[in-house]
């Protein structure tokens, strides 16, 4: 029986577990329970982003509609979802209050993951985490940036350094942008042993564990609520058994990769690219929805009309829509291919994890075009949500490694059809 309560939920057909062929039907989330939680979550965002608060009451609702375990396997009591239904949740939360959906997009991608028969997990520890995440509404997340490394998506061996003493691993290291880190149950440490041939990967501590230390840094211009603070790790431990999945760094490469770890990857990162994407998409639609009733309401004296009534403003708000509308079909479609099992490579994510972000926050700076000096006040949420969507750039894959990703990518398949291609010498010639 699934632990989904039914009121959220239309009734379940069987699910698919832990495979990664193209998931069954899932229960389909109730449209109405969706947008209640946007208007809740809504009413108190200006708050919690005015405090840098993070906003643990949205978390137990969360929990009491069963979401957090949403995307857990279902042999663990989850409810297995399709990025597709995931995608939906995670667009609702973050229309009203997106650092809770960045939190929850966390904890989404570790479910997802753990439904891989690629994931290489204990067994145990797998399981240990789903059913905390649907009983409990446990948060995990990912923490590898650190200050000397910045991101290891850019290359570098991390600072981070677990050490061998017995039947366990003694980890010490510094960890920035930990999000969510107040509630975080579970993190996933990237780092490195001590050994002569040092091998990398993540290390899962509990978020309780003795040795862990939350510097409260985080005062960021946007997502002010995500709690993305330090986190120092001072002599952790945890059984060897935990070191989840550390390789030679060799073996991190992409040319060493099996094929179930390439699917692996690229699922991952079309479900990170969908939620994320889903997540900016949706602030910048909430600016746009604060601006029809701006520009509805608003009437110049000197206009005697409000300003809907003008071509110029009815152009730019159609401008916007095309820019909403393009993110959206370009998620639902990137959800959909995933879905069926038509994985996109991860260059392919990239370019729609580029566009989407692009666009959403050229959609909020055409509303703030529009709204003058109303969209710059405080006590107007489009400020917020300006500076929310800014924060779409700062994720991986950065505009700058998509675009070259993608380049690659249509480069090297043009050089396997081309015809004629000239010689290296004809080449220099044509340079010349």
């Amino acid at each position: 029986m699934s632990a989904l309560p039914q009121t959220l939920f239309a009734p379940a057909l069987d699910g698919v577990g832990d495979s990664p062929a193209p998931l069954r039907t899932a229960p389909r989330v109730n449209d109405a329970t969706l947008a209640a939680l946007t208007r809740r979550f809504a009413a108190t965002a200006s708050d919690h982003d005015q405090a840098g608060r993070f906003p643990h009451d949205n978390f137990d609702e969360l929990q009491r509609l069963g979401l957090i375990g949403l995307v857990a396997p279902e042999a663990w009591g989850g409810g297995g979802a399709t990025l597709a239904e995931a995608r939906r949740v995670i667009a609702a939360v973050a229309a009203g209050e997106p650092a809770t959906a960045l939190v929850l997009t966390m904890t989404y991608l570790q479910h997802q993951a753990l439904r891989h028969p690629a994931n290489r997990w204990p067994a145990h520890l797998r399981e240990a985490v789903a059913r905390s995440g649907v009983r409990e509404g446990a948060l995990a997340n990912a923490l590898r940036v650190e200050p000397a490394l910045g991101s290891p998506a850019r290359g570098g061996l991390p600072g981070t350094v677990a050490r061998r003493e017995g039947k366990e691993w003694v980890i010490d290291g510094h960890k920035l942008y930990t999000t969510g880190i107040e509630r975080l149950s579970w993190l996933l440490v990237w780092g490195r042993t001590d050994e002569p041939q040092p091998r990398t990967g993540f290390f899962l501590v509990p978020g309780k564990a003795p040795g862990i230390r939350t510097i409260a840094s985080w005062d960021h211009l946007g997502l002010r609520a995500s709690g993305s603070h330090e986190a120092v790790l001072e002599g952790v431990r945890i059984p060897l058994d935990h070191a989840v999945d550390i390789r030679p760094a060799a073996q991190w490469a992409p040319s060493a990769a099996t094929a179930a770890d390439a699917d692996a990857y690229a699922r991952q990162q079309a479900w990170m690219v969908t939620l994320l994407g889903s997540l900016y998409d949706a602030v910048a639609g909430a600016g746009r929805d604060w601006l029809l009733g701006f520009l509805q309401s608003r009437a110049p004296g000197s206009l005697g009309a409000p300003l809907s009534t003008l071509p110029r403003v009815q152009e730019k708000v159609g401008e916007i829509q095309a820019l909403l509308r393009t993110n959206r079909v370009l998620l639902d479609d990137l959800a959909a291919c995933t879905d069926a099992g038509q994985v996109p490579t991860p260059a392919e994510s990239g370019l729609v994890k580029h566009t989407v972000g692009t666009q959403a926050i050229a959609a909020v700076e055409l509303a703030l075009q529009l709204s003058g000096n109303h969209g710059l006040a405080r006590q107007n949420p489009l400020e917020r949500h300006h500076r929310d969507v800014l924060c779409a750039r700062i994720h991986t894959p950065q505009s700058d490694a998509a675009l070259v990703a993608a380049g690659q990518q249509a480069l090297t398949a043009a050089g396997r059809t081309a015809p004629n291609r000239p010689t290296a010498g004809q080449a220099a010639t044509i340079a010349a």
